[in-house]
């Protein structure tokens, strides 16, 4: 076995045991492997082990990948979870099933009005900022509900859910607090007409905390590639 065999092998199981302690199928968590300073091989590795998703954070980086690995098969699914800028959403509405970054409306009108005649509707999640922190990337929570009701109806996209990247805990407990906030602003969204089915939120760290809080989707990079590399140039 391999070393990604192995690593892949731990993380499926990692999930599939938080699945049950949570009293959850594991079909219900989707894996998107964080690709990101990987190469196209090691996303092609990844691939034949029947991995499906990959996630990339730098559009350029994003966009080599995504053209040079077009021909496989099954196809990849891309989701697009770093900060966009307003000058490069066209690359993402081009190429991305998915985006996970949306904290913003522009954004998401761009990406409405760049996304590409006969391709499917671009899934989106709202990315919230529960930390407060300056700098830090995400709408607000008091501002998610006003957000969400702008993005839902522009045409081509479909809101999907919430996204967070809450600060680094190592006690279980102190995990599953934001997991449980992002799971509470979700539900009381989908209270006002919404039907957010996604909640992506968990990492190598802490991924069990968020699916034992109802995560749906875990960002998995070290854990399956190994320690991070340097950030490619853009």
């Amino acid at each position: 076995m391999t070393q990604l065999e192995d690593d892949q092998a731990r993380v499926e199981e990692r999930i599939a045991t938080a699945c049950r302690q949570a009293g959850r199928a594991r079909e219900e968590v989707r894996l998107l492997a964080v690709s990101k300073t990987r190469s196209d091989a090691e996303i092609q590795a990844l691939h034949r082990l029947g991995q499906r998703l990959f996630g990339e954070n730098y559009v350029q980086e994003f966009i080599a990948k995504h053209d040079a690995l077009t021909g496989l098969e099954p196809p990849l699914e891309w989701h697009f979870i770093g900060a966009l800028q307003t000058n490069k959403t066209r690359a993402v509405a081009e190429r991305a099933a998915w985006v996970h970054g949306i904290d913003r409306l522009k954004i998401a009108e761009r990406l409405s009005r760049q996304r590409p005649a006969g391709m499917a509707p671009l899934q989106v999640c709202l990315q919230i900022d529960l930390s407060g922190e300056p700098g830090k990337a995400g709408v607000p929570p008091r501002e998610a509900g006003g957000l969400a009701a702008a993005v839902a109806p522009l045409p081509n996209l479909v809101l999907r859910g919430l996204m967070a990247i809450p600060a680094p805990a190592e006690d279980p407990t102190a995990q599953r607090r934001p997991f449980a906030r992002l799971r509470e602003l979700r539900d009381a969204l989908n209270t006002r007409g919404l039907e957010l089915d996604t909640l992506s939120m968990g990492m190598s760290d802490d991924l069990e905390a968020a699916i034992l809080e109802g995560s749906t989707l875990v960002r998995v990079g070290t854990a399956l590639f190994g320690p991070r590399r340097p950030k490619a140039r853009q």
